[in-house]
């Protein structure tokens, strides 16, 4: 009696203890956006500094939008790639994701970093912060084709509006590499494994695109929630300068930031050039995935979501087979609400602003783009709307962007036109949940 009273003792010691490390210890891998405690790191790299609490939200993220051409065969074997992204808020932890969507073998990645770069557009870290990344406390990683991989978190002290560095080291070749072309950023290659170089001078080689990294989420007192934005080249930022952040999306994660009375959410890119709400590009997995088969990946797949933002349609109705039955581009932007619903998410869509003078400009698709508007403005497709045409069409021929809003395609915005769309952004549309359906 008296050694069954010892082992029930034992055994509910033991129960504290294991409840009292599960409570330090925190699944680096859970994406649910609740507020977390995130213990010491699991490699010497990693910082000393005490325990961080917040919450776990977007910071950075891009649509894997295709296979990269030219690396059919070696991937990047041999070499270092440093990719720059830019966050808009900032946290004390930092865990990332790996694609290799449109790989066709496994991808091998033996060492992997993260640092905060010491300057806007610079391969170079700043002193103390580079840290080794791990993924399930290993250093090394295969991914396999068509999946993505998640890393532990490490501790890292990242400030909002500055930029990032990732950095990965895969030795053999692993066929073609998941990349995002139109990242608007220079980022770097090594050759060798100078995965952990503070010093930017081995990387020589710049692309510019972002490779295999896909999304960059921070543990942050800064924000609550992440808004994910999905669209096209509009949403891409095609045509704004490079490096130098002047997406829309860059101007209204400054707007929320700054905010005194908005809600407090960081904002993350999921915008692909070309992208259409009802068709994908070819190949297997397609390139340039349609807003409806990629919504589940890229939107209802980050971190800690609170709101959705829809800027898809013109894309349709331009490229061929040109859409121009509007009810057909309703219809699909519908579901993507229904999807977001499904969710209890807040849907805010955009009307589809005018292209008269690009190459593509048809008066047959003017009227498409006119009627899917009208749609949009009466409040039969999205929650609420940004009425993006209202703002940046020509006052004195509504069928064209306004000259100082044009970055000359007739299509594209310039830097004053992206910064102009963020302003229109009603901050407190992203207030709340979905509306109850019945």
């Amino acid at each position: 009696m008296t050694r069954r009273y010892g082992y029930a003792l034992l055994a509910a010691i033991v129960a504290v203890i294991v409840v009292i490390s599960a409570a330090i210890y925190v699944g680096v891998s859970a994406d649910d956006g609740e507020e977390n405690t995130l213990a010491s790191g699991r490699t010497p790299n990693n910082s000393a500094a005490p325990a961080s609490t917040g919450t776990w939200v977007g910071a950075w993220s891009a649509s894997p939008a295709g296979s990269e051409p030219g690396t059919e065969v070696n991937g990047m074997a041999g070499r270092s790639v440093r990719n720059v992204v830019h966050v808009g808020v900032g946290g004390t932890a930092v865990r990332i994701t790996l694609s290799n969507l449109y790989g066709q073998q496994p991808l091998s990645i033996t060492h992997a970093s993260v640092a905060v770069a010491v300057a806007p557009n610079n391969a170079e870290a700043a002193a103390d912060t580079m840290r080794r990344l791990t993924f399930r406390g290993s250093p090394s990683v295969i991914v396999p084709a068509g999946q993505q991989v998640v890393s532990d978190a490490v501790r890292l002290l990242i400030p909002h509006d500055r930029d990032v560095l990732v950095t990965t080291y895969s030795p053999t070749p692993s066929g073609p590499v998941t990349y995002h072309p139109q990242a608007r950023q220079i980022s770097y290659t090594a050759e060798g494994d100078r995965t952990e170089d503070v010093s930017g001078a081995a990387y020589t080689g710049q692309t510019p695109y972002w490779r295999y990294l896909t999304a960059l989420d921070v543990l942050s007192n800064e924000s609550q929630g992440t808004v994910v934005v999905i669209g096209d080249s509009l949403t891409d930022g095609a045509t704004s300068s490079v490096g130098e952040n002047r997406r829309w999306t860059d101007v209204l994660a400054d707007r929320l930031r700054d905010s005194s009375d908005g809600p407090r959410y960081s904002v993350v890119n999921q915008g692909i050039s070309g992208n259409r709400i009802l068709s994908s590009g070819l190949g297997r997995p397609a390139e340039n995935p349609s807003g409806l088969s990629r919504f589940d990946r890229d939107v209802l797949g980050r971190t800690n979501v609170r709101a959705v933002v829809v800027v898809l349609g013109v894309n349709d109705i331009l490229r061929t087979p040109h859409v121009t039955d509007p009810d057909n581009i309703t219809d699909g932007l519908r579901e993507l609400k229904r999807l977001a619903h499904a969710r209890g998410l807040r849907v805010v869509g955009a009307t589809l602003m005018p292209f008269q003078g690009h190459r593509g400009y048809q008066r047959d698709l003017e009227a498409t783009r006119k009627a899917v508007n009208a749609k949009i403005r009466a409040g039969k497709v999205f929650d609420d709307y940004v009425d993006f045409d209202k703002a940046l069409r020509d006052p004195y021929n509504p069928r064209r962007l306004r000259s100082d809003y044009d970055s000359g395609d007739h299509l594209h915005p310039s830097d004053k036109g992206y910064e102009r769309m963020a302003e229109v952004f009603d901050l407190d549309d992203l207030k709340g949940a979905a509306p109850a359906e019945l």
